[in-house]
């Protein structure tokens, strides 16, 4: 069995170092073949959400950074093993990093997977997971984060086997031995996880105030034009015309230097709400926006001013609880902080709908986007959470699924043709040669 580990730890990480050392040696003791990539050392570049990787390039991201070839390694492997320090209930920056490029995997195309729509297969044979995450110590509600991750990411990366297991820093190092190869096991005689839900996460209990300023942070690469910009600024018009002083920052700006991160900072200490809107990326948050919740943790520990925070989220697929895992990260990160978690909005048919359109431009099939945000709107700005109705009403699917597939089929053949690639779209670049 050929076996690709992929180690997402910094450097000293005892656990991490641990895990790939007593891995390879299970490996080896089991005559597979194995190899260790540790991501840490490698160049990879952010995913741009450009969509160049299914349209200009079919089957590679068009920027070509060492992820290329670990992508091709990837789809060479029959197992592959994923090694991550658990951050905010999901995976780490060095990880997600290369998880995020996995889209040129897949198809822009879409199919349904026990009633729930996904991107088609690009290749036809994918490797097996073994996820691994580890935390200082016991923590169910990140760990149930994590494991609905991990889940949602064997469905749309076709594991047809997939192992999730999660270890402790303070666990003797016989104990982590077993785990380890307990799980190998479990992938040897084709023992997979299944679903696993994700828990049941508390809105604020804090006292009800009326909001003084508000924070919007952008966390789309596209800025401006996306649809996370379009969401989140109608929200915050709705803020401002409820006497609330609001301010938007891009955090793909924000990453370029020091002083812009200093200046975002600076805008988190000022606010008494902080509000991202950003798109889905392989069932949760794209990477950079990963880096700047760290960043905002460290900046923040110990701070005993109230800040609120809540989070709206949209992706490509008809069904908006597929963002249900990326809501429940915010939700993580706003404990780590010492936030008030005041509840997330989740827009499924994103890119489909809104497509960086300002709401308003949107006529009679943007109403019930306005209207649940203008519903979140009146409720946040009296320091309330996002209440039920707003995102029960952000969420409701608002064309056929069967109009959304073929939609998005024609869709994707048209733009190729800017590029003159509509007959390379299924291009399988990774292929091992026979």
């Amino acid at each position: 069995m050929k076996t690709l580990i992929l180690d997402g730890s910094l450097a000293g990480d005892q656990v991490g170092s641990y895990s790939v050392a007593t891995l390879q040696s299970a490996i080896d003791a089991r005559g597979w073949n194995s190899e260790v990539v540790a991501l840490r050392d490698k160049k990879i570049g952010n995913c741009m959400g450009d969509f160049f990787c299914w349209l200009k390039s079919p089957g590679k991201c068009h920027f070509a950074d060492e992820h290329q070839e670990i992508s091709k390694k990837y789809i060479e492997s029959d197992l592959v093993i994923l090694l991550t320090p658990i951050t905010f209930g999901g995976y780490s920056l060095t990880l997600k990093k290369m998880v995020d490029h996995q889209i040129q995997n897949t198809l822009p195309f879409f199919t349904t997977i026990d009633g729930e729509i996904h991107h088609q297969k690009r290749y036809d044979k994918y490797p097996n997971l073994l996820i691994i995450g580890w935390l200082s110590e016991p923590d169910e509600q990140a760990e149930s984060i994590f494991r609905n991750l991990a889940w949602r990411n064997s469905i749309n990366f076709y594991a047809k086997v997939y192992v999730c297991d999660i270890l402790y820093g303070s666990q003797p190092e016989g104990v982590m031995k077993e785990q380890l190869n307990y799980c190998l096991d479990r992938v040897g005689r084709h023992d997979s996880d299944t679903e696993t839900t994700l828990p049941f996460i508390k809105h604020s209990s804090a006292p009800t105030t009326p909001l003084c300023r508000a924070l919007l942070l952008v966390g789309s690469p596209r800025m401006q034009k996306s649809t996370s910009s379009s969401l989140g600024s109608y929200l915050f018009e709705q803020l401002s015309l409820r006497g609330v002083e609001t301010e938007t920052i891009y955090l793909y700006k924000a990453i370029t230097a020091i002083e812009c991160m200093n200046a975002l900072r600076a805008a988190v200490d000022s606010a008494d709400l902080v509000v991202l809107a950003f798109p889905l990326y392989v069932d949760t948050l794209p990477a950079p926006v990963i880096s700047v919740f760290e960043n905002i943790v460290m900046h923040c520990k110990g701070n005993s001013k109230l800040t609120r925070f809540a989070a709206i989220v949209n992706c490509g697929f008809p069904e908006a609880q597929q963002n249900d895992n990326a809501i429940a990260v915010c939700s993580e990160f706003a404990r780590s902080a010492g936030f008030e978690w005041m509840g997330g909005l989740s827009l499924g048919q994103g890119e489909g709908l809104v497509s960086a359109k300002p709401l308003n431009a949107l006529g009679g099939q943007g109403a019930p986007i306005r209207q649940a945000l203008e519903i979140a709107a009146g409720a946040l700005a009296i320091g309330q959470p996002v209440p039920d109705n707003a995102q029960a009403l952000l969420s409701k699917s608002l064309m056929p699924v069967w109009m959304y597939k073929l939609g998005g089929t024609v869709g994707w053949k048209m733009k190729s043709r800017k590029y003159g690639t509509q007959k390379l779209l299924k291009a399988t670049p990774y292929k091992k040669a026979i």
